[in-house]
């Protein structure tokens, strides 16, 4: 994907993968804060048909606690985002914010271990995702 990011596919249904997700993450100690359908709102809003994308907020409470502690501003980089999409030929797209890459700007290196902790956690998560 990019630096800021990291990405798997997998298959099955739409809702299947995200559930598939949104359990993955909570083994790693996540929760899903918020849930953006990315499609409903092109839809809602611009009257435009799109295939569905939803942008997961991915939060570790231990973690962002830490991170708050470390650095109180660093809320404006908080949680961590997961795409689920649907591509053109069916797969499922899984995308998630790396937050060693984000976290890193910060320089502060507290919170840069908070960072790879996270983007540990959430590799691990990507490979119970991936097809085999």
């Amino acid at each position: 994907m990019t630096t800021y990011a990291f990405s798997t596919t997998t298959t099955g249904s739409f809702p299947a993968a995200l559930a598939k997700v949104t359990e993955a993450l909570k083994a790693e100690g996540f929760g899903v804060l918020t849930e953006i359908d990315v499609a409903a709102t092109l839809k809602a809003k611009l009257g435009v048909d799109s295939r569905p994308y939803k942008i997961l907020g991915a939060c570790n409470p231990q973690f962002a606690h830490q991170a708050i502690e470390a650095d109180p501003d660093i809320g404006l980089l908080l949680p961590c985002n997961v795409i689920v999409r649907e591509e053109a030929n069916g797969q499922i797209t899984v995308g998630f914010m790396d937050p060693a890459a984000v976290l890193g700007m910060v320089g502060n290196p507290q919170v840069t271990a908070i960072g790879e902790a996270v983007r540990a956690k959430l590799v691990r998560v990507k490979a119970s995702l991936e097809i085999t």
